[in-house]
């Protein structure tokens, strides 16, 4: 079978920045590496494009590869890796990522032609959530150290797009860009210390500083002009990293605490800045303009009372207000700001308090001369920054496996002499033993019992939640993620187990309870996806729910795409999903409850990945709402965050996406609806036939992946502070998705992408009706739109070279045969649905931006194979295992969404 590299295809146009960075680092590398490993990077290079451009006898056998020494090797793939990310920078730039009219001026536009007007739009977003929550899931293989350099390049080259010549200190711009790629060239790209949860902490703090805390105000500031209206603050940030106890033992109270306090410390610092800076641009004088009394009284509470500034009372006023911060800063952080205050102050009670002074601000500016000093600017920017991350930065759920707490619940209930065997009790009996509990304050952990390390640890972690909110807000922490949530009773015991903290109370006077934070479940597997209505109706049927969820408005419940693929394979998974999520919404319209469904997507589309715009927009009718939240992960965050304009680009995308997932009306009639149904529910039976006889039918699977992939050394990796299985164990159904899907990616199967797919479309009758629904159904174009991408990325030709790795060869082959003959099918499957003669052919950006890059991966593929083979075979020469880790950076770099 020929790989799909070979097929026939249109030329690659260059995009010109690629061509000008690719320039400057084979320059790099002559003055740095020196000329023989220059020439021998050429020499490969051209090798390995002429290969993929389809040249008579083009092969990689003859190029010199297998005669590199180890240090060349090192040096190699190296290159060949920076190759990659400058040339994802240059994509990012011109825009290959972006997709025409993901933007909420054309989401309001297209929507006006559909007869929604703005006033449903303003509607809906006066009770709309959009969060991206960042997690840290481990698949971002670059350091921190890289990704800056790149992110100051990629500065450097919007200074040259103005016409500019010189940087703003003299310094020659193309020399200063030079500059930073010989920085790159010579940083240590992989980590030598295994990532601790404060590490992972401090990295993603990056991103708030540089990117979210400044492009959240800037976007705002965009939709009130789009909109004509101010919306409220309906896209903020959540996060994991901190609370995400999930099979990571390194979380436990002291790293929430470290999470909140960090996150605190970054979003006042913000605001120090931006108060510093209106203290000193405001310099209106009484003497010129008139000034409200309230700015007046603002003025003379603050304590500044320097003869230079008696006739600037706004000057005065911030000056206020920056005392008062900086005291906040020392109250919630315990350190003192960069800049200190020579003033005293109160600390801010609530950020609310904050506002409200900066509006008296506003307000003054606003009833003087038109109005314009007040409206947008630095102040109306810092006034949306308060509002939408408060004191507490992000917030931070929380996370843990249901197991865990039914383990600690029994604890509890039995020292405390309520049950003695709460474990060996059905469903029945539990839940109502756990509501007699909920109807009363008594906790039932005393300091003075003694405790398993595991209670102590859980108990230790919601007393710290609950310390939280009393410092940072309620905002700061308000949803605890159940992993393997599969009962009602694994949602009451996160609501025991918060009442020990008071964040659950009962109600006074028949008022429901309280509950400060909100439990939800995650239904990961394909048969925790079908439960969920079932689970959910019961859960919703307790009066003490019916009623905390009609106080709050709204329940989340969260879904899981890795899982759920790992389980069943890629389309039943997402067939699962989209199902699941339209059988809950009626559940919720019965309940009185807006429904709020959160996504745990990842990189890979094996893991529910590929564009988040496509993606929202395919859900079900009515299970969006306006409310939205979507796990960002790994090399992810990097790529859709590591830049404001990235960032504003990606963000704009998923809020315009909610727009239309929300108001766009249904795009199919109703009988389509039902005909494309049931032809679904007939594929992804077939392929979740195909795909579990494969992965957990095959005997001998299990030792075929762990040998053709490089998952051992991927485990090695110091890429995360979190094991990359939940158990000790070597088996599949142990293994976390991120690892099973990443692993598959690097040897260029993407099986989870896939596989089973190919089987399901040659064994559907109605190629008609296929089409029709691949055509006119936003859900199976998405679907079948992600999985070309994978099939454009993945290599059979490339993945045979591991084929050696395998012990028992005549497994091997086995198993190969029956992924090449899936890959083949999928392939003419997919290119019969779409009618299209190759893949991509109706996407000839995302075409172009692969087969660019797959010149750069077969080299590493190669050398990664024959690293392993000597790895594997004893030879301790550290450098062998350098190489490998260099060569899992590369791959991922180049391939992007490979996580």
């Amino acid at each position: 079978m020929e790989s799909h590299a070979q097929q026939t295809a249109p030329a690659i146009t260059q995009n010109p920045d690629i061509r000008y960075l690719g320039r400057l680092l084979g320059d790099v590398i002559r003055a740095y590496g020196g000329e023989k490993l220059y020439q021998q990077t050429e020499y490969i290079r051209s090798a390995s494009v002429d290969r993929a451009r389809g040249v008579q006898g083009a092969d990689l056998t003859d190029t010199g590869l297998d005669a590199l020494s180890l240090d060349d090797t090192l040096n190699f793939t190296r290159g060949f890796m920076l190759f990659s990310m400058l040339a994802n920078l240059a994509e990012d730039r011109q825009g290959v990522a972006a997709e025409p009219g993901a933007d909420v001026a054309s989401a309001l536009a297209r929507l006006e032609s559909q007869g929604v007007g703005r006033d449903a739009v303003l509607d809906l977003l006066a009770h709309s959530l959009i969060v991206p929550v960042l997690t840290a899931h481990p698949t971002e293989v670059r350091r921190k150290s890289m990704i800056d350099h790149k992110n100051r390049i990629a500065d450097l080259m919007h200074l040259k797009d103005a016409g500019r010549t010189e940087t703003a200190d003299g310094e020659n711009l193309d020399e200063a860009i030079f500059r930073q790629i010989a920085l790159l060239w010579q940083t240590r790209p992989l980590r030598r210390e295994k990532l601790f949860v404060a590490d992972e902490i401090e990295n993603v703090l990056a991103y708030f500083r540089d990117s979210f805390l400044p492009v959240l105000p800037a976007l705002y500031a965009r939709w009130e002009r789009v909109l004509g209206a101010r919306p409220q603050s309906f896209l903020r940030v959540g996060s994991w990293i901190g609370g995400d106890r999930d099979g990571n033992p390194f979380v436990q109270a002291p790293q929430l605490q470290y999470a909140l306090k960090r996150g605190a410390a970054a979003a006042i610092a913000y605001y120090l800045d931006g108060v510093h800076a209106l203290g000193a641009e405001l310099s209106l004088s009484t003497e010129l303009a008139h000034v409200p009394q309230a700015v007046l009284d603002l003025a003379d509470a603050s304590g500044d009372d320097a003869l230079s500034r008696k006739d600037e009372p706004y000057r005065r006023a911030l000056s206020g207000i920056y005392a008062r911060l900086a005291a906040t800063c020392v109250s919630l952080t315990g350190g003192q700001p960069a800049r200190p205050s020579a003033l005293k102050g109160e600390p801010y009670a609530s950020p609310a308090d904050l506002r409200h002074d900066l509006v008296v601000v506003a307000q003054g500016l606003a009833s003087e001369g038109n109005g314009a000093l007040a409206s947008g600017g630095a102040l109306g920017r810092l006034i949306r920054a308060v509002e939408t991350f408060g004191f507490h930065l992000a917030t931070l759920d929380m996370r843990q496996n249901s197991a865990v707490h039914e383990r600690v619940v029994a604890e509890l209930l039995k020292v405390a002499g309520v049950e003695a065997d709460y474990l060996a009790l059905d469903e029945y009996a539990r839940i109502a033993l756990l509501r007699r509990e909920l109807a009363n304050n008594r906790p039932l952990g005393s300091r003075f019992s003694a405790y398993s390390e595991e209670t102590a640890s859980e108990l230790a972690i919601v007393h710290a939640a609950g310390e939280a909110h009393r410092l940072y807000g309620p905002q700061c922490i308000t949803h605890y993620i159940i992993s393997m949530a599969q009962s009602v009773s694994d949602l009451l015991e996160v609501n025991i187990l918060l009442k020990e903290a008071g964040l659950w109370r009962v109600g006074d006077n028949g008022d429901p309870p309280h509950a400060a934070i909100m439990a939800i479940p995650l239904f990961e597997t394909i048969g925790d996806l079908e439960a969920a209505p079932k689970i959910m109706s019961a859960y919703f049927g307790l009066p003490e729910i019916a009623g905390v969820v009609k106080a709050r408005g709204h329940q989340e419940v969260m879904i899981g795409y890795s899982d759920s693929n790992k389980d069943g394979g890629y389309i039943t998974s997402t067939w699962g999903l989209y199902k699941a999520s339209k059988a809950l919404e009626p559940v919720f319209a019965e309940a009185g409850a807006a429904m709020q469904l959160f996504h745990g997507r990842g990189g890979a589309v094996g893991r529910g990945g590929g564009s988040a715009f496509a993606a929202i927009q395919a859900q079900p009718k009515g299970s969006v709402q306006g409310r939205i939240r979507i796990t960002e992960q790994g090399e992810v965050i990097a790529a859709k965050f590591g830049t404001r304009d990235v960032a504003m680009t990606n963000l704009e995308a998923t809020t315009s996406a909610t727009l239309l997932a929300s108001l766009e009306p249904e795009g199919i009639s109703e009988r389509d609806a039902t005909r494309f149904a049931g032809a679904m529910d007939e594929l992804s039976n077939s392929a979740f036939a195909a795909y579990r006889d494969l992965v957990y039918g095959t005997d001998g699977f299990r030792d075929f992946f762990r040998q053709l992939t490089p998952i051992q050394e991927i485990a090695g990796l110091k890429i995360g502070s979190r094991p990359a299985s939940r158990k000790k164990s070597s088996r599949i159904e142990d293994l976390r998705a991120i690892p099973w899907v990443f692993s598959w990616a690097q040897a260029r199967v993407m099986l989870p992408g896939w596989y089973g797919v190919g089987q399901a479309l040659a064994g559907f009758e109605d190629k008609a009706l296929l089409a029709d629904m691949a055509q006119h159904w936003s859900f199976l174009k998405s679907a079948l739109a992600n999985m070309e991408m994978v099939l454009a990325k993945s290599d059979l030709g490339i993945a045979a070279r591991y084929l050696p790795l395998v012990e028992d060869q005549g497994l091997a082959d086995s198993i190969f045969g029956r992924i090449r003959e899936g890959w083949q099918a999928a392939h003419d499957g997919l290119l019969q649905a779409t009618g299209q003669g190759r893949l991509l052919e109706k996407n000839p950006s995302l075409e172009t931006s692969i087969r660019l890059r797959l010149p750069y991966i077969e080299p590493l593929n190669l050398l990664q194979v024959e690293l392993l083979k000597r790895h594997r075979a004893g030879e301790d020469d550290p450098r062998i295992k350098e190489g490998i880790e260099l060569s899992i950076n590369a791959i991922a770099t180049a391939l992007r969404n490979s996580g």
